[in-house]
């Protein structure tokens, strides 16, 4: 028997899973929690939150563990070994059986979009995709509430990505081509840009949205007067790169104060971890121009607007 689904159960396993509402949706209340980080109101009380990590993490492990503890859910935390499927069970009675005693589950794993959904087939149980190799939905989150905090908007801003189009980079140009007058450049190293479906999907919905989304591999005639310089770990978690030689191939994309020449005004932003001295300079990261830091403690009041939508979708409450 096939499970049935109830509208509650709301998964986010990419970006292209959102509406334009509900990506709106999404960010206000982000907002919203950045500026009440402890709510009076407990909206996932009785909730039991699943927390699942196959790989390391430091920001978004604790971003969801928190919010939803101050949510007023329970969490329960497994890590690489502790599930079945290590063992041969299917993805589909995990999943199923998971339905009947978490009402979310947060997973960082290796799987495919394709697999991760199998698990999400659970009736009544949310699954959020807390990075897997193709994309990093709840970092791209993160980024657009950041960038809603600081310049109060989304639309129009223009934004400068450089460095490997990992699934950070896949997250934000699907969510950024969402809004209006945005102007999104990559450089991304010979050989490490955006995969093809995502390229075409940002794309696409860069003109349907009034945007722009360009691509290209050197650091030759920089855009001038963007709002943001963005930038990504090197050496993403849980890859490795196929050219034994990647590091000179990397090294043109640093982000160095040069960068700053012709957009004096940029901040600067990173999904950290960050290794100084690589894709990133220290006088950048930590200078005057840096939010990463406010990026990273805004990932929680992201998380606690994902979970928010999960469980009840109209965010009503405070």
């Amino acid at each position: 028997m096939t499970a049935v689904r109830t509208a509650r159960a709301r998964d986010l396993l990419s970006i292209g899973d959102l509406t334009d509402a509900d990506l709106e949706h999404i960010l206000h209340r982000g907002l919203h929690y950045a500026r009440n980080p402890k709510p009076t109101a407990r909206p996932l009380d009785g909730d039991v939150v699943g927390v699942f990590f196959e790989k390391t993490s430091t920001r978004t492990r604790t971003a969801f563990s928190s919010g939803a503890l101050r949510l007023g859910a329970r969490v329960i935390t497994y890590g690489p070994g502790d599930l079945q499927t290590n063992t041969g069970e299917s993805l589909a009675d995990t999943g199923q059986v998971l339905a009947g005693m978490l009402d979310v589950l947060v997973a960082r794993t290796v799987l495919t979009a394709d697999r991760l959904a199998e698990l999400a087939a659970g009736p009544d149980l949310s699954v959020v995709n807390a990075m897997n190799v193709e994309e990093h939905p709840t970092q791209a989150l993160t980024d657009l509430t950041t960038l809603l905090r600081h310049f109060g908007r989304v639309e129009g801003l223009r934004v400068l990505y450089v460095g490997e189009g990992n699934n950070t980079a896949s997250a934000l140009a699907l969510a950024l081509t969402r809004f209006p007058g945005v102007e999104l450049e990559l450089r991304t190293p010979p050989g490490y840009g955006l995969a093809e479906p995502f390229a075409a999907a940002a794309a696409e919905q860069a003109r349907r949205h009034d945007c722009s989304v360009v691509e290209r591999h050197d650091m030759r005639h920089l855009p001038r007067g963007v709002d943001v310089i963005y930038t990504s770990r090197w050496q993403t978690t849980g890859t490795v790169k196929p050219d034994a030689d990647w590091r000179r191939t990397f090294a043109p994309f640093q982000v160095h104060a040069g960068l700053w020449e012709g957009s004096p005004g940029a901040v600067f932003m990173h999904d950290l971890p960050a290794h100084r001295g690589e894709e990133v300079t220290a006088d950048v990261l930590d200078g005057p121009t840096s939010i990463a830091f406010t990026q990273a403690t805004t990932k929680m009041h992201s998380a606690m607007a994902v979970l928010d939508w999960c469980r009840r979708g109209d965010g009503s409450g405070t």
